[in-house]
């Protein structure tokens, strides 16, 4: 195995570390590049500075999710294990040992430090063990170093971990310089002074409704269903986020309802029957989803949330299981996730209707979606549920 090393505070990792490693392993034809997260760097021997606004797990959490299904990358814990200032001879040393490689280890390091490497702890047996690769980390001028290595040439990229960690506490744009994995973690853990006054649209973020959890369902909604299917999802799910920011609603919990309405949608039906059989506590089965089990994929989505992505916000699962017909007993994000499925932007609807639902209150929208899509059951010759009635019902006497 041909095997390269990239060690860092990764505090936080960032795409430049993703660029540099891309680069050394396809122009070394590596197998694989190991990324080490240094318990305590000889680079920054101030601890609390190093680690400032997140922990080791949070680091180790931030480089795992920034890696994740990429099979070039692995992570090794071996410097946070050892504890202490974290020495580059005894990592590779370790490494060397455990994983076996074949030849000589690359050692890649930026052309930031690569000046002071002959002053590292035994650099000269650093040699003796490993190859040095010195990447582009900064715009300087070319140098040459006195020690035998691997120059690359590459375009530097003006991120740091440092100037990202400075945004943020200063609330200018920071996302695009991690992956979007490394963004929900920095969000949810409010790591570095990331709070509520710092995030997009100004929402402070709820715990029970995490971005992590909402990546995680995304991610599951777009290897279940169709493009199509998915688009549209994505389309509700930010139909109800303006929604959401209108009324005074959570706009995280309206995204997360609308990416994980349809879930289930492309399952089988008697699967649907089974999965919201097995939460009966909860969800009633009525004679026309009996006779048609596709109608619903609403609750058995809620019941996918529930138990496979420990969701439990009343709220969420409600707009989830109720979007299909509707309830008498909805709430308010429940009415949203309800009129954004009907009025997303793929969808071909009337423009006056699209026109009305931006000017419109909650409920008076809600009331002219329903007439509509009544109309088009009734149309397709379709039965009426019992929720869809007694929610007409409900409106029409309010």
């Amino acid at each position: 195995m041909k095997l390269g090393i990239l060690g860092g505070s990764f505090n936080p990792i960032h795409l430049g570390h993703l660029f540099l490693a891309d680069k050394v392993f396809t122009a070394l034809e590596l197998d694989r590049i190991v990324f080490i997260p240094a318990f305590l760097s000889p680079f920054k021997p101030d601890a609390a500075g190093m680690r400032q606004g997140s922990n080791i797990k949070d680091r180790i959490d931030m480089t795992a999710c920034a890696i994740s299904g990429d099979l070039r990358y692995a992570i090794d814990n071996c410097e946070i294990k050892r504890e202490g200032v974290s020495y580059t001879i005894n990592t590779i040393e370790d490494i060397i040992a455990r994983y076996l490689p074949s030849g000589k280890p690359v050692l890649i390091i930026g052309d930031d430090l690569a000046p002071e490497f002959t002053k590292w702890r035994e650099y000269e047996r650093i040699l003796e063990l490993a190859e040095i690769a010195v990447v582009r980390r900064v715009n300087t001028a070319a140098c040459e170093y006195p020690f035998p290595c691997i120059r690359f040439e590459n375009e530097a990229m003006d991120i740091s971990s440092s100037k990202i960690k400075q945004k943020i506490l200063e609330g200018s744009d920071w996302r695009s310089l991690v992956p979007s994995g490394v963004r929900a973690i920095i969000e949810d853990r409010r790591l570095y002074g990331c709070n509520e006054r710092h995030n997009a649209g100004g929402e402070c973020y709820r715990d029970d409704c995490i971005s992590e959890t909402i990546q995680r369902v995304e991610d599951a909604a777009r290897h279940a269903l169709n493009t199509e299917r998915f688009l549209h999802s994505r389309n509700t799910a930010l139909a109800a986020v303006d929604l959401c920011r209108r009324f005074g609603l959570d706009p995280k919990k309206g995204y997360l309802a609308g990416i994980a309405h349809d879930l289930a949608k492309q399952l089988d039906g008697d699967l649907m029957l089974k999965i919201v059989k097995s939460r009966k506590e909860d969800y009633e089965i009525s004679s026309i989803e009996k006779e048609k089990p596709g109608l619903l994929h609403g609750k058995a989505a809620a019941v996918l949330l529930r138990e496979q992505f420990c969701i439990h916000n009343i709220d969420v699962l409600e707009a989830v299981a109720c979007h299909t017909f509707g309830s008498d007993k909805m709430g308010p994000l429940a009415k949203v996730i309800y009129i954004a499925d009907k009025t997303e932007i793929s969808r071909n609807i009337d423009p006056a209707l699209r026109q009305m639902c931006r000017e419109a209150d909650l409920d008076t929208m809600l009331f002219a979606v329903l007439e509509k899509t009544i109309v088009k059951l009734k149309a397709k010759e379709l039965n009426l549920s019992k929720d869809t009635l007694m929610l007409l019902e409900k409106i029409t006497n309010r």
